[in-house]
């Protein structure tokens, strides 16, 4: 079909996806068992199946050995996994000016600069991830430790209702530490008001101000937003974007998502540009 040789196809495939092309299938079948998995009348034994594994054993080695749980586990307990995302190859060949939107399968992406006056302040959770865990975005696999923050944030946060905005939330990615190989994660809300003390747990974190490079993303729907696209999204700015402006970031990225205000669902990536 693609007019190549085997031999050559393979090693092209590699080449542009990153990934053996066998690798690639097996991740990609278990990315799409997970969703089977959450049927509840489905026997792990016919998602095996089902997604090209000989055996429920078969299956549960791959699975555990990607995700670092069994499939039986994962029923039971549902975490939030690193799957291994279709990559967008032929988003990487395409270049967008500023305030002009690219539109990808079934995302909506567009960049442009904005500026902070005066620091954001936010009331959350942190927690310490690991990078090899968690990095690069939709090529680890794994528990998203990330995402089981934000379900704790959520299931917590009446606690500080009274002090955040109920229609604002921002993830950040901070203080990578080589040494140890992690970096810290916040999921939290907009302050509304700004209490003497946190307790609980929580955390207050700012958005400093200063000049910013906005990378937002639509799509049809939070699941796909989160997953599928803030993954291409993520890939096509700092794998696209910054460096054919010959820009690089300050050591974070945050995450704003704006709850129930906007249709189709959306978010924004922002990162702070430093001139190579």
């Amino acid at each position: 079909m693609v007019g190549v040789s085997p031999f050559y196809f393979q090693r092209l495939f590699k080449r542009l996806v990153n990934k053996p092309l066998q690798e690639y299938i097996k991740l990609r079948r278990l990315a799409k068992s997970i969703e089977a998995l959450n049927t509840e009348n489905q026997r792990i034994l016919d998602v095996a199946l089902d997604y090209g594994f000989a055996s429920h054993a078969n299956f549960t080695r791959a699975f555990k050995e990607t995700f670092g749980i069994t499939p039986e586990e994962y029923k039971k307990n549902r975490p939030f996994l690193n799957t291994f995302v279709k990559p967008a190859v032929s988003m990487s060949y395409v270049m967008v000016d500023e305030g002009v939107p690219l539109i990808y399968d079934k995302i909506v992406l567009e960049i442009r600069r904005e500026r902070i006056i005066t620091p954001e302040i936010y009331f959350g959770l942190s927690t310490d991830v690991s990078i090899t865990a968690q990095t690069p975005v939709g090529e680890s696999t794994g528990v998203d430790v990330p995402g089981q923050l934000w379900t704790r944030y959520h299931k917590e946060k009446a606690l500080i209702e009274k002090y955040i905005q109920p229609n604002m939330e921002l993830g950040m990615s901070y203080s990578a530490d080589a040494e140890k190989r992690t970096f810290s994660y916040f999921a939290g809300g907009l302050a509304k008001t700004v209490p003497e003390k946190l307790t609980g747990g929580f955390v207050r974190h700012e958005l400093p101000a200063g000049e910013y490079i906005v990378c937002s993303i639509e799509a049809e729907s939070f699941e796909e937003l989160v997953t599928v696209a803030l993954d291409q999204g993520g890939k096509y700015l700092f794998g696209t974007w910054l460096p054919k402006h010959n820009l690089s970031t300050q050591p974070f990225l945050a995450e704003k998502y704006y709850i129930a205000l906007q249709e189709p669902p959306y978010l924004e990536m922002w990162v702070s540009p430093i001139e190579k």
